[in-house]
């Protein structure tokens, strides 16, 4: 009962925390600036071919433009849910009811994952509105689209929480969109890197591709390539498992971590 208290109250904290609201307002002008062309390529859609594959591009770069600003959230809000707390010195008050600090961690994680759940379900929601828009529809699973992105916004999550118990929250988060930015770079489909050097950040890093929309999502059923319950199976766990590992991680850091304001 300890960790959903604490993961309800971390979720309400969210809902007042001004950087998060000046962020869905900038993420909300940005998509109605991008909304604009979509609707000027639609009204000419039928008379042009070129126009209805350039629709197609518009509606697929905004869904992976949503997706990044998600992984990007989640990145933040991993970071500044452990550390607004201890910045503000209320963590030794939550800490004296008595609650153990793996109960206060896995409180703020779960509270971090009720905000993305409710970000995900936003972006269902604007991915349908987009392609009825387009004149499209999605050839995939509903729970597909809820799932993947859960499972890698919780990574972010964990490896920022991770980071933050020994460095400030801004370079927390800093240095886990680099690392997200690397993982994409040393893809086994890219070559630029040396073997030598791209093997081990593949295998350290998190393989956030697998996790991607772009594996099951498609506009078109023509496109669909349709994924095995096993192939589902495992990314899915792998992608809980580097997430748990993080957490755990985090959660033996913070162990030994002052509580002072710093």
């Amino acid at each position: 009962m300890k960790i959903w208290a604490l993961a309800a109250n971390t979720f309400r904290g969210f809902l007042r925390d001004k950087v998060i609201i000046v962020f869905l307002i900038l993420f909300g002008c940005v998509v109605l600036l991008m909304i604009s062309p979509l609707l000027a390529v639609r009204a000419f859609r039928g008379a042009n071919v070129e126009a209805q594959t350039m629709m197609f591009s518009l509606v697929a770069g905004m869904i992976g433009f949503v997706s990044g600003c998600g992984s990007l959230l989640a990145a933040w809000v991993g970071a500044d849910s452990v550390a607004s707390e201890m910045k503000s010195g209320t963590i030794l008050a939550v800490m004296a009811r008595p609650v153990e600090r793996w109960h206060f961690l896995l409180g703020k994680y779960c509270g971090v994952m009720l905000l993305m759940a409710a970000y995900t379900a936003l972006t269902i929601g604007l991915t349908y509105l987009l392609l009825w828009l387009g004149g499209m529809h999605v050839a995939g699973a509903q729970w597909e689209m809820a799932v993947y992105p859960l499972v890698r916004y919780a990574i972010y999550a964990a490896i920022a929480m991770l980071l933050v118990t020994f460095m400030h929250p801004v370079i927390a988060w800093a240095i886990t969109v680099i690392l997200a930015v690397l993982a994409m770079m040393v893809a086994p489909n890219v070559t630029a890197w040396k073997e030598w050097i791209r093997k081990p950040l593949y295998i350290i890093l998190p393989s956030t591709g697998l996790l991607s929309e772009s594996r099951f999502l498609a506009l078109t059923q023509s496109s669909l390539k349709p994924m095995s319950w096993l192939a589902h199976l495992t990314a899915l766990s792998y992608g809980l498992d580097y997430a748990f590992v993080c957490l755990l991680l985090a959660m033996w850091s913070f162990h030994y971590r002052s509580l002072r304001r710093d």
